[in-house]
């Protein structure tokens, strides 16, 4: 099972659209917050499953503030991030995914991307499609084969 994850679009057409593009054959697309609404520009390509949650820029309160999805008996826990303190370390986050029973948490909200594994939990952050803080404009990829071998992958939209 592909996922495909997103976060922090803030409304930049151009790299939504190139995100779009790179996630459109995935199984499962995740938005964690900042413009959640530009989802819609997601599903005029993408076909599969759609889970998002609302980040603290968004004000209309159209989807919930945390979610947890079941793929392949794999738990995973959406956050925007703003709620953990995520710019000021991991700790909070990785906590709260260990109450919830999570193997996998995703959140966005400091726009810098990066993968790590805390004990047995695997802790990513997609970075910002529109405006990034790390290394580029990125996307990131989960796949979760049927015995439940995670792998995870963050992808620049540019060269």
């Amino acid at each position: 099972m592909l996922i495909g994850v997103v976060s922090d679009t803030h409304c930049i057409n151009k790299y939504i659209q190139l995100a779009a593009e790179k996630i459109k054959n995935a199984d499962i697309l995740i938005h964690l917050g900042d413009n959640s609404s530009d989802i819609e520009q997601f599903e005029k390509v993408f076909n599969g499953e759609i889970y998002v949650v609302d980040g603290n820029c968004d004000y209309r309160g159209e989807y919930p503030k945390e979610l947890i999805i079941d793929v392949n008996s794999k738990k995973i826990f959406l956050t925007h991030g703003d709620l953990y303190g995520v710019k000021s370390g991991l700790n909070n986050i990785f906590y709260k995914g260990k109450e919830v029973g999570a193997d996998i948490v995703l959140y966005g909200h400091s726009h810098i991307e990066g993968i790590e594994r805390v004990e047995d939990i695997l802790i990513m952050n997609p970075g910002s499609t529109s405006i990034p803080k790390g290394k580029g404009h990125s996307i990131g990829f989960i796949e979760i084969d049927d015995s439940g071998n995670i792998d995870a992958k963050i992808e620049y939209l540019l060269k």
